[in-house]
């Protein structure tokens, strides 16, 4: 006869192991399941409200310009001029860029919206693509606030 030892399977994990890994578990989806309901933990924003609203439509022009009207009556309350004001440039070929993939004509305006809570944003509802224009910084969002002065109904 032959001396092979036969090896046995190692050993399984320790019960208490498995024990306090479900106890681990249970206890954080108890934690979660009561942050959720009781909002102790979590951080929200307050809801602002929109304080100034503008629809705008942006319209190129062939010597590189771009006009930006009021909705409300096509008039032309502020011209691009080529070359100038990139970041606003950069933002309006975003949203547009984004319509013509989705085959969404340019039929619906822009939202441009100023938020109790100083934020600002510029809303294309056909995608539902919205940019908070704060997050670039106060002088890019500026370039934005000025069509609000200058959309004014007279």
């Amino acid at each position: 006869m032959s001396d092979v030892a036969i090896k046995r399977p190692a050993a399984g994990m320790p019960k208490q192991v498995l024990f306090g890994a479900a106890a681990l578990i249970a206890l954080t989806l108890v934690g979660a399941t009561a942050s959720r309901l009781t909002g102790v933990g979590r951080t929200q924003m307050p809801n602002a409200t929109p304080i100034q609203r503008l629809s705008l439509r942006f319209d190129d022009q062939p010597n590189g310009s771009v006009l930006v009207r009021r909705a409300s009556d096509k008039a032309v309350i502020f011209t691009i001029a080529p070359e100038t004001n990139g970041f606003m440039r950069a933002t309006l070929r975003g949203l547009a860029q984004e319509r013509r993939r989705s085959g969404i004509d340019d039929a619906t305006p822009f939202l441009l919206t100023r938020w109790s809570d100083g934020r600002m944003s510029l809303d294309d509802t056909t995608t539902g693509r919205d940019v908070a224009l704060e997050a670039f910084g106060e002088t890019n969002a500026g370039a934005f606030a000025r069509l609000f002065v200058s959309g004014e109904q007279k």
